[in-house]
């Protein structure tokens, strides 16, 4: 989220990088035309933040009820454009020969429905562990010790 709430803050200098115009911009971001001004982009900006800083705050036991809330609030927003985002990729809604559909194919789809795998994690009260099986995120990353596996307390290997 950080990263989507930087390239709009990039944008709201002018600056069209990756495109080459405001026109094709918005087009490849939201398939549509949509001006890319700071009015239109600083709210965004702003959205993006206080959702990303809520989601490591809960991840870190902090924020209490608010925190939980707005990572909630992410992780139903992300799954809602993760659907809208497979609809989109059956071609309904998108032209199939412009950009924003294979962005949205392979990177903004994928992405809107892995997140909310980490919000059910972070939701569950301890990120740092399984998510389908498997390691979601080093306990490092959440700044808490790695637990002792059970029966091993005060013994130390050769």
């Amino acid at each position: 989220m950080l990263t989507d709430a930087a390239a709009h803050l990039y944008w709201t200098t002018g600056r069209t990088w990756p495109a080459h115009d405001v026109r094709a911009l918005s087009l490849a971001v939201l398939n549509m035309e949509v001006p890319f001004t700071p009015p239109v982009l600083i709210p965004l900006v702003a959205a993006l933040t206080t959702g990303a800083a809520a989601v490591v705050a809960r991840s870190r036991g902090r924020g209490g009820r608010p925190a939980s809330l707005v990572t909630l609030a992410v992780g139903c927003g992300v799954l809602l454009r993760g659907a809208a985002g497979l609809v989109w990729a059956f071609g309904i809604g998108a032209d199939t020969g412009m950009p924003f559909y294979w962005l949205n194919l392979f990177l903004y789809t994928p992405a809107c429905l892995v997140m909310p795998a980490a919000v059910v994690a972070v939701q569950a009260g301890d990120p740092a562990t399984t998510v389908f099986g498997g390691r979601l995120m080093p306990a490092l990353v959440f700044g808490r010790p790695r637990p002792e596996p059970a029966g091993t307390r005060g013994f130390t290997s050769l």
